[in-house]
């Protein structure tokens, strides 16, 4: 891929980190590796981490389902992996660093240009993709996520919406 002719305003400072907490690590690199959100991270516009929460298992199998606290059907995405690998990339954190948590989930703040606009503020944005049932409430609580929703549909795991609001935001930073 060729960046000719596309360059990167830098603001001192600023370079706006995008940390995704997912099972599928290789779909969030091959969305973010093309057209212009891979020139703009080629370029420097922005950076991106995607973190693999099976690396975070505690198993041997790598599991990171769990049935729900208290009972119910279907499985969750267990806590401990989830918060394990939050604080693993969040040992960089620099003091004073502004940073938000995002657990995309259909029943989460409708994600409109609005938020997109304040996400764009910030140093860095966690987002944290579910797939199964959903998310150990315990987790998100751990983690401080908020809940953010891209629509009244359902998706089969967080990583399109995680898409969808990695665009949005990226395409607002200086120089993309």
């Amino acid at each position: 891929m060729s960046n000719a002719g596309f360059s990167c305003v830098r603001y001192p400072g600023f370079l706006m980190r995008f940390e995704i907490m997912t099972l599928f690590p290789e779909f969030m690199e091959t969305f973010l590796s093309y057209s212009i959100l891979g020139r703009a991270v080629k370029a420097g516009c922005f950076s991106f981490r995607c973190h693999n929460i099976r690396d975070f298992s505690e198993n041997k199998h790598r599991n990171v389902d769990d049935t729900p606290y208290g009972g119910g059907a279907g499985m969750l995405m267990a806590a401990p992996p989830i918060v394990a690998c939050y604080e693993a990339l969040m040992r960089d954190a620099a003091e004073g660093e502004r940073t938000r948590v995002i657990y995309l989930s259909p029943r989460g703040r409708r994600f409109d240009e609005a938020m997109a606009r304040e996400l764009s503020t910030l140093d860095r944005l966690v987002l944290l993709c579910g797939h199964y049932e959903g998310v150990d409430e315990r987790a998100i609580e751990a983690i401080g996520a908020e809940e953010v929703s891209i629509g009244d549909f359902v998706l089969s795991g967080g990583e399109t919406a995680a898409c969808v609001v990695t665009d949005a935001v990226a395409r607002l930073l200086p120089g993309v």
